[in-house]
């Protein structure tokens, strides 16, 4: 059941191409200088993630335990997998779940709980994470 929504974070993203995964294209996305709230507090987020177009043309997506959000008392590194697809008008839309890892204490509420979560990247490349705990 989707709970409270726990963080939205914003800011621009980069794409690049990568060497195609069984013929399908794979793209990373680095998400660099991000900010926003999480758990109530200000937090700036960093992360690399890959997408592999299928053959439908959905794509699937990770962040490997390449993510961060630094807060004022301190650091969270985050995993993400998630479902997408290109939009018509060149947006991209995603839908996941992202595991923290928190050493800050002011992240301690989202530490090893399922997060929910909907990011959106614009035609220009500006992307919106919001996050609902899952209980």
């Amino acid at each position: 059941m989707l709970g409270e929504k726990v963080g939205n974070i914003s800011g621009p993203t980069a794409v690049k191409a990568l060497p195609a995964t069984n013929g399908n294209p794979t793209f990373e996305t680095t998400a660099a200088g991000l900010s926003g709230t999480l758990a109530g507090v200000e937090v700036q987020s960093f992360a690399t993630y890959s997408a592999e177009m299928k053959p439908n043309g959905k794509l699937y997506g990770e962040c490997p335990n390449a993510g961060v959000v630094m807060t004022a008392d301190g650091v969270a590194t985050f995993r993400a997998t998630g479902v997408g697809q290109f939009m018509e008008d060149g947006s991209a839309v995603f839908k996941g779940v992202v595991y923290f890892e928190a050493s800050a204490p002011s992240l301690a509420s989202i530490d090893g709980i399922a997060v929910v979560y909907d990011w959106v990247v614009d035609p220009q490349g500006n992307a919106t994470w919001d996050l609902w705990e899952w209980k």
